[in-house]
């Protein structure tokens, strides 16, 4: 079973992920990963098939900073277990994504997605999420309209966390999208 965190301190936010994902490991996974916004605006990630405590020791080097991040436990049920497969996903342009539940018609989203460009690193039906919503970026001035937007066309069961630099958006079905910070 997935669970999902997101956070936002005035200091370094990644043991407050980490704290949150030891949290949720009475639920089960096989992946777990962290993807923070560092000091220079850029989208850095850690990810590891195993435990918390793994992920923490990758995590501690100095290097590993942002205020703001989001993270995941990932129990597989599309694509094998590995670390491309581990959330938290990126698309092209500065979005990251973790993902609870089932993208119904990821398939045809992925082809669509395919055929203007995206490259996709994963096998699994979350990865289509961030590609979605970061094709409906280019169209609307807001990362919230494009939130919107994509899960609009997204058959779904889901409660998601989308980091873009500046904002972390909370959405869940059935009850839409909210922006967190």
């Amino acid at each position: 079973m997935c669970g999902i965190v997101g956070g936002v301190s005035e200091r370094n936010v990644v043991s407050i992920i980490i704290e949150g994902l030891s949290r949720l490991e009475y639920r089960g996974y096989d992946s777990v990963g962290v993807a923070v916004i560092n000091a220079g605006g850029e989208l850095t990630r850690e990810r590891v098939t195993g435990r918390v405590k793994e992920l923490a020791q990758k995590c501690a080097s100095d290097h590993f900073k942002g205020t703001i991040g989001i993270g995941h436990t990932r129990w597989a049920t599309h694509g094998g277990v590995s670390e491309t497969n581990a959330h938290p996903h990126f698309s092209a342009n500065n979005l990251a994504v973790v993902h609870n539940g089932i993208i119904e018609n990821y398939a045809e989203l992925r082809e669509e997605l395919e055929k203007t460009g995206a490259i996709f690193q994963t096998t699994i039906d979350s990865e289509v999420i961030a590609y979605h919503i970061a094709r409906e970026r280019v169209n609307t001035s807001s990362i919230e309209k494009a939130v919107a937007r994509a899960m609009q066309k997204i058959k779904r069961a889901y409660s998601l966390i989308v980091m873009s630099p500046r904002k972390l958006i909370g959405a869940r079905d059935p009850y839409g999208f909210k922006p967190l910070c």
